[in-house]
């Protein structure tokens, strides 16, 4: 720290108590000047010989017979009195970054200039500003701090504002060339004390790096804070990732963790303003240079703290833009009243939205420019199928929440595109716990939620789960288990027909999944032709030949046991309703668009085989 010392005598200021000061002297004191609560007795000619203000108060007292003066609303309090005091009598003072604002604006309260004595206080506090303490990094960050309680003194002498220039002018020094702060007041680590030891002189480390000063201007109240970052980013040196740091660094010192200290009424108007104030600090590239983890969080205490609108608005938009970096735990954005839910869902649907919003146009831009499909697009753009897999993570831990509506679940699994899911089974195991946790779904319901899967989408795992799912529709298990068989009659099929090139075989698209599952249904139709069935009591025996083991075998137990039960369901209606009513009846067949025709006839010959 720079120190400046003034004076050459020794102090002869003495106290009594704490209100009086005078000084030994063999001369007796002759002016009483009252400070706040203490009282100077002291000499009249040191002091008019250095203050033009203390000369017209002394003289104006005289007049009026009045033994003390009266100093109201002394910049500095009595402190700061007494440094003045002391220069006045040569005695020894040590001015230092934590007293010489206070000392500047004393000595201009008492108008200590050059016209009353060459070489006065004024002047050489100014001196020792520009040559030692505005150059010294960390003096001018205390110096800055000492100013608050000293305005407007120190706003209008500019102390403020050239402690904050200095400030910004030095964050963009090439951390190369830095040797202060860093290098002198961080903490060493071990390897590094070793090598001082070793080397018993560092001038400078190997290695600043450019977001070094973040950390020493963390203790800079939210006003001065922000005047400093608004003058670190007019210098237009400033990386926004750096900047972003900054913040990021500033929040956490100030911000409480706890949700009760954030809200208290003691600290929420400050939590306020300090939230507000960051939001306005973020660069002006829409927050792509800041991590969106950080910006979540900034979203989640503004909606605690209450921020403006204009605020959270600008935090989604810039979210937005980053919604792919973000992950499970940093969407659960705690809901305020009058919400029901655990979760704020209408904010993460909102930022959903802007998301694809964003998405749509960018892929409009890239389409326009070039003939590329959207198939390739989303190739090309892995963004939309990372945030495809976010929600449906999210869907995964809303449902739990007893209190959220089918239409908010619809509304959310259905803000992303269909080609930002390729595969289903994230929606399927959301789904799946929406079920279990909210039993009292009406059929409609129950039907409306689960029309939003797939099928054609599920993993094998996701399959084989689906087909014992009590809780999904008979409709929904008969489709999972059709598409489970025509998959394992289409991989045989490539194997016999191919082995060499199972791939190049394998149905890719809807057509080919479509016109593969029509042929597989013929397959079954066949093959359950070849059961015959015979009636013992209860029992149905199967007498099947050699062959029919290569289409039901690949069924699990499960789906033996609908299928069983849809023959035996289409046996009773064959023998009491029509051949037309016979041939529409629920069979897997049944489900494939575009085969009725094959569906009836094969009725009609189950029929002539029973009979």
């Amino acid at each position: 720290m720079k120190f400046m010392k003034l004076g050459s005598k020794p102090d002869t200021f003495q106290a009594d108590g704490k209100c009086i000061r005078h000084v030994t002297s063999d001369l007796e004191e002759d002016v009483t000047i009252n400070v706040a609560d203490v009282k100077f007795h002291l000499h009249r000619f040191p002091l008019i010989s250095k203050s033009n203000r203390l000369q017209k108060l002394i003289m104006k007292a005289t007049e009026e017979n009045t033994l003390g003066v009266d100093m109201v609303d002394f910049p500095g309090g009595p402190k700061a009195f007494e440094i003045c005091a002391k220069f006045c009598y040569g005695v020894t003072v040590t001015l230092n970054a934590y007293n010489v604002v206070a000392a500047r604006c004393a000595a201009e309260y008492l108008e200590m200039t050059e016209d009353v004595d060459r070489g006065n206080l004024v002047f050489k506090i100014e001196v020792f500003l520009n040559s030692s303490i505005l150059r010294s990094w960390k003096d001018s960050i205390i110096v800055l701090q000492t100013t608050k309680s000293l305005l407007p003194w120190s706003e209008n002498l500019k102390i403020v504002g050239r402690c904050i220039d200095s400030i910004a002018s030095k964050t963009s020094v090439d951390p190369a060339n830095v040797t202060w702060s860093y290098t002198y007041y961080r903490k060493l680590s071990a390897h590094e004390k070793i090598v001082e030891c070793v080397t018993k002189f560092r001038e400078k480390i190997e290695y600043v790096p450019k977001d070094w000063w973040v950390e020493d201007i963390c203790e800079l109240d939210i006003i001065l804070y922000k005047r400093v970052m608004t003058a670190v980013k007019s210098k237009g040196r400033m990386n926004g990732a750096i900047i972003c740091e900054a913040l990021k660094t500033y929040a956490a010192r100030w911000l409480p963790d706890s949700v009760d200290a954030l809200v208290s009424d003691v600290h929420s108007r400050r939590n306020k303003l300090l939230v507000e104030t960051i939001v306005c600090l973020l660069p002006p590239d829409k927050g792509v240079s800041c991590l969106c983890s950080f910006l979540l969080k900034l979203l989640k205490v503004a909606i605690f703290v209450g921020v403006d609108d204009s605020a959270k608005e600008d935090l989604v938009q810039r979210i937005s833009l980053k919604l792919q970096e973000a992950s499970l735990k940093d969407l659960l954005i705690p809901a305020r009243p009058p919400q029901t839910t655990l979760y704020d869902i209408e904010m993460v649907l909102s930022i959903v939205n802007e998301y694809m919003m964003h998405e749509e146009c960018s892929r409009d831009l890239d389409l326009g420019k070039s003939d590329v499909g959207c198939t390739d697009y989303v190739l090309g753009h892995g963004t939309v199928l990372s945030v495809g897999k976010l929600i449906d993570a999210y869907l995964e831990e809303i449902a739990r929440d007893p209190n959220l509506s089918l239409a908010t679940f619809i509304d959310l699994s259905q803000s992303i595109p269909k080609f930002a899911r390729p595969v289903h089974d994230g929606l399927y195991k959301a789904i799946d716990i929406y079920l279990k946790e909210h039993p009292s779904l009406t059929k409609a319901e129950r039907k409306k939620l689960c029309g939003l899967m797939d099928v054609k989408k599920f993993t094998t795992d996701a399959s084989m789960h689906a087909a014992q799912n009590d809780r999904l529709p008979l409709r929904v298990v008969v489709q999972v288990l059709y598409f489970q068989q025509a998959r394992a009659a289409a991989g045989v099929k490539s194997l016999n027909n191919n082995p060499h090139d199972t791939c190049q075989s394998t149905p890719n698209t809807d057509e080919e999944w479509e016109k593969t599952a029509t042929e597989d249904c013929n397959s079954i139709k066949k093959q359950m032709d070849q059961i015959k069935i015979k009636e013992d009591g209860s029992k149905l025996v199967k007498k099947s030949s050699k062959n029919s083991k290569s289409g039901m075998q690949l069924l699990p137990s499960r789906s033996r046991r609908i299928f069983d039960k849809l023959w035996v369901v289409g046996k009773g209606q064959g023998e009491n309703k029509s051949s037309e009513t016979s041939g529409s009846s629920q069979s897997p067949t049944s489900m494939v668009p575009g085969d009725t025709k094959s569906s009836g006839s094969s009725a009609k010959h189950r029929r002539r085989s029973i009979s």
